[in-house]
């Protein structure tokens, strides 16, 4: 009974302090706003009114990851840094494809004429802005539930990117006062990327074009809006108008898995005279052939394969990840085309922690490879370059790391 006590003691006692230094923090974060937001604010053209009705409320979010509160020196744990890493084939499940599929022949059909002329204006293919919209928000059903100055005022007050978040918050409010949403309705992710194509605020001033001629960019609301801005964003990253994003291949066993990667590309006619084929077994468009495509292999010999153009590296601008190009380009296809799944499966990688993988880089990086940065994901350059070490050690070359590596690469 008494160390029952003694331990309710122990766990009760600080609780007032943390609520005492919270209650601190929080006047810390209203004097900030006002002392160091606002100027900057009024300086873009923001007036008190905007300013006041965006920060009407707004606390301090203590749920968000990676924050560093004043005095701590330390920020809240990466639980992301410890993930589980298993087959990219996950991220193509069925039910997140078809989903995007049958939605996205819906939107196809009920929004074809403003798809037409963005497509027109861009160059940029219906399908593909589909496909975004249905992987970013679902085609907008997807709840987008955050205050984007909560966000944004927490992040940029006490996060380990505070310089980047405050940046992004002052666009918030340019945002606000040009009146393409009302305060409220400006919802954003939890990391501050707003409405149904997920634009971070100074993408939204640079890329977000009005869609039904009112005058504004509402991407919460207007789905003409979001329609348009995705189509302005991917024009203006270099789309290039008339040419694929890529095409699923068979690749044969004397081409070797180190030549994917951006720049090592090659026209597509000498990837075809290497042997490499469509797995559809039609030709490739002669357009195509006599322009450069890149080999892509995302889980190395464990899965598809794809010969990729430009467009899929401006698919990337939008969001870093190869899955996430090849998603859209992906449900794209299956939306205007009818394609099924990929023809080649997704192997079983086993299973790993990222922390596994970025142990695996820092070990090649040690060797005089460039792995693209010990994050734990395996992008092009860790795929390539563990390809590159198996061949120099006499094994075949798979470019994916796998558990059994691990006592190899430490």
């Amino acid at each position: 009974m008494r160390l029952t006590c003694l331990l309710l003691l122990i766990l009760v006692l600080p609780l007032p302090a943390v609520a005492q230094d919270r209650a601190k923090v929080e006047r810390q974060f209203q004097s900030w706003l006002d002392q160091t937001i606002w100027p900057q604010a009024r300086a873009r053209g923001v007036s008190r009114a905007t300013f006041q009705s965006a920060f009407e409320g707004v606390r301090l979010n203590w749920k968000l990851p990676d924050l560093v509160p004043p005095g701590s020196g330390t920020s809240t744990p990466k639980k992301q840094s410890q993930a589980e890493f298993g087959s990219p084939g996950k991220y193509f499940n069925r039910g997140s494809v078809q989903g995007a599929t049958s939605v996205g022949r819906q939107m196809a059909k009920r929004h074809a004429a403003t798809l037409a002329r963005v497509e027109q204006r861009t160059g940029v293919p219906g399908r593909i802005i589909l496909g975004i919209w249905g992987r970013e928000s679902g085609y907008g059903r997807v709840d987008i539930p955050h205050d984007v100055f909560e966000v944004l005022g927490t992040k940029g007050f006490m996060s380990t990117r505070a310089a980047y978040f405050t940046g992004e918050l002052i666009a918030a409010l340019e945002i606000a006062q040009a009146g393409h949403a009302p305060g409220k309705a400006m919802k954003s992710s939890w990391a501050g990327a707003l409405g149904q194509p997920q634009f971070m605020p100074s993408s939204f001033l640079k890329y977000a074009a009005d869609g039904d001629g009112d005058g504004r960019a509402d991407i919460w609301r207007s789905e003409a809006d979001t329609i348009a801005s995705i189509g302005n964003y991917l024009a203006r990253h270099g789309w290039v108008q008339g040419r694929d994003w890529g095409f699923e291949v068979r690749v044969p066993n004397t081409v070797s898995c180190t030549l994917e990667g951006p720049d090592q590309g090659r026209r597509i006619s000498a990837w075809e005279a290497m042997g490499i084929t469509r797995v559809s077994g039609r030709p490739f468009p002669d357009h195509e052939r006599r322009a450069e495509g890149y080999l892509l292999m995302p889980a190395g010999r464990h899965g598809p394969a794809f010969i990729v153009t430009p467009n899929f590296y401006v698919l990337k601008d939008y969001n870093m990840s190869d899955l996430y190009a090849l998603f859209v380009g992906h449900v794209g296809d299956r939306i205007q085309y009818g394609v099924g799944d990929f023809s080649a499966r997704w192997g079983d990688v086993g299973r790993m922690l990222r922390s596994d993988i970025a142990r695996m880089q820092r070990a090649l990086e040690k060797m005089g490879h460039d792995v693209g940065g010990a994050d734990g994901l395996p992008g092009f350059k860790t795929r390539r370059s563990i390809g590159r070490w198996q061949e120099a050690t006499g094994q075949d070359a798979t470019c994916f790391p796998r558990p059994e590596m691990s006592a190899r690469l430490r």
